[in-house]
C-alpha cells in the first residue's frame, strides 16, 4: 500500500490518537447494545434458548462479511473504507431494539454482526500499520480504548435501564451520536491506498497452522469475554434475581476491568513477558468464573465478572503479536487469528444460551471457567521468541521505507 507522502512523527502521533478514538467508538456500540439485551429479549418475546439462537446471527453475518473488508479497503483506500464501514456499524445499533419477534431479531443481528466484523477488520489493520510505523507497541492500548468505549456505552445503557428508558429511543440517540464521533475520528487516521499494480486481496484464504494454535488461545479468552459481556446482565437478573439497573451495572464492572487492564497492558507485558502475563491472567479469570458460578449474592457475582475481564484483557493483542512472528506470512497469520478470535466472541453468546436452555446459566458459566483455565495451559504458544530482532527488523524497514 502507498500512503500520504509525509508521515512524520507528529502525523503518526495524530494518527495514533485518531485510530484510538475509532476503537473507542466501536466499543461504545457494543457496550450500548449489551446492557439492553434484557430489554430487547423482553420486547421480542424470546426465551433464553431463542435469544441464544438470535445471538448466533452476528457470528454468521460477520463470517460472511469480514472477507469483504480487505477488498473494500483496496478499492476505496483505508481511510474512506473505515469511514463507511464504521458508520454502517454505529447505525446498525438501532436495528435490534426495533425487532418485535425472533425472525426480525435474527435479521437485525445478522446486519449488526456483518457491519461490526468489517469495521473491526478495517480498524485493526490501520492499528497494526500505525504500530509498525511508530515502532512501538500500541495494540494493547488500542484495545484498551475499545474497552473504554464499551465502558462508556455500558454506563449509558445502565443509566437508561435504571430509568426504564425505551431501548429504541436510547439506541437511536446513541447511534446518531456515535456516527458523528466516528466520522470525525476517521479524518485523522492514516490515508493508505493500494498501488495501481497491487492485486486485490483474496476473499478467502485458509490460515496457517501456526495461526490455528495461537488462535485457540485467543478463542478461549474471547469466548469468556463475549459470554460475560452479553450474558452478565441476564445472569444477575435470572439467576440472582437482581433489578434491571444493578444487572446492567455488572456489564459496566466487566468493561471497566477490561479497559484498565488493556490500557496498562503494554507496560505489564514489557515487564513480565507475554507467557507469564497470560498465565497469571488465566488464573485470575478462572477464579473469577468460579466466583460467578458459586456466588450467592449479586455483589460477589459482579466481582467474578470483573476478575474474568481483568484476566482475559490482554490476550488478544498478544495473540496478534505472536501471529506476526509465527511464520513467513505474518499478515495471513494475523488475519487467521483475528478470524478465529472474533468468531469466538460472536458465537459465545449463542453457545451460552444453548447450554442454558438445556441446563442452566450456572452450567454455562462453568464452561466459561473451564475455557479460562485453558489460558493457563496454552500460554506457552505466545512466547516472544526473537522479539527484539523482529522489532529491529521493523525499525529498519520503517527507516528505509521510501514512502515515509
Amino acid at each position: 500500500m502507498s500512503s500520504e507522502s509525509k508521515a512524520g512523527p507528529q502525523r503518526l502521533k495524530r494518527a495514533r490518537f485518531a485510530v484510538a478514538a475509532v476503537f473507542c467508538v466501536h466499543g461504545a456500540v457494543t457496550g450500548s447494545f449489551a446492557t439492553r439485551i434484557p430489554w430487547i429479549q423482553d420486547h421480542a418475546g424470546v426465551g433464553a434458548g431463542q435469544l441464544g439462537l438470535a445471538l448466533a446471527f452476528p457470528a454468521l453475518g460477520a463470517s460472511v462479511a469480514m472477507p469483504l473488508a480487505g477488498a473494500i479497503s483496496h478499492r476505496l483506500g483505508a481511510r474512506s473504507a473505515l469511514r463507511v464501514l464504521l458508520a454502517l456499524w454505529t447505525l446498525s445499533l438501532v436495528l435490534p431494539a426495533f425487532a418485535p419477534n425472533l425472525f426480525t431479531l435474527c435479521a437485525a443481528l445478522f446486519v449488526y454482526g456483518a457491519t461490526s466484523g468489517m469495521s473491526d477488520v478495517a480498524m485493526n489493520a490501520l492499528g497494526v500499520e500505525t504500530e509498525n510505523r511508530l515502532d512501538r507497541s500500541i495494540m494493547s492500548g488500542l484495545h484498551g480504548m475499545w474497552s473504554a468505549g464499551a465502558l462508556i456505552g455500558s454506563a449509558g445503557g445502565t443509566l437508561a435501564a435504571h430509568l426504564g428508558s425505551d431501548a429504541r429511543l436510547h439506541h437511536t440517540l446513541a447511534a446518531l451520536t456515535l456516527t458523528a464521533l466516528g466520522l470525525i475520528a476517521c479524518q485523522g487516521v492514516l490515508d493508505l491506498h493500494s498501488s495501481a499494480d497491487e492485486e486485490p486481496p483474496p476473499r478467502f484464504a485458509l490460515p496457517p497452522k501456526s495461526a490455528l494454535v495461537i488462535g485457540a488461545v485467543g478463542f478461549c479468552a474471547v469466548f469468556a469475554e463475549g459470554a460475560s459481556l452479553d450474558w452478565s446482565a441476564v445472569y444477575l437478573r435470572d439467576v440472582l434475581d437482581t433489578s434491571p439497573g444493578l444487572a446492567a451495572a455488572s456489564t459496566t464492572a466487566f468493561a471497566l476491568t477490561m479497559a484498565v487492564a488493556r490500557l496498562a497492558g503494554d507496560r505489564i507485558v514489557d515487564r513480565f513477558g507475554p507467557v507469564r502475563t497470560v498465565r497469571v491472567g488465566g488464573v485470575t479469570a478462572t477464579l473469577g468464573g468460579l466466583l460467578v458460578v458459586a456466588a450467592p449474592h449479586p455483589a460477589l457475582a459482579m466481582c467474578g465478572f470483573a476478575l474474568i475481564g481483568f484476566g482475559v484483557a490482554v490476550v488478544v493483542p498478544l495473540a496478534f503479536a505472536a501471529a506476526g512472528r509465527s511464520g513467513p506470512n505474518p499478515s495471513q497469520a494475523i488475519a487467521g487469528v483475528a478470524t478465529i478470535t472474533y468468531t469466538s466472541g460472536l458465537i459465545a453468546p449463542s453457545a451460552i444460551g444453548a447450554v442454558a436452555d438445556v441446563t442452566s446459566l450456572v452450567v454455562s458459566f462453568a464452561l466459561v471457567t473451564l475455557l479460562a483455565f485453558g489460558l493457563v495451559l496454552g500460554a506457552g504458544v505466545l512466547r516472544s521468541a526473537g522479539r527484539e530482532s523482529a522489532r529491529s527488523g521493523a525499525k529498519e524497514q520503517v527507516v528505509n521505507d521510501p514512502r515515509l
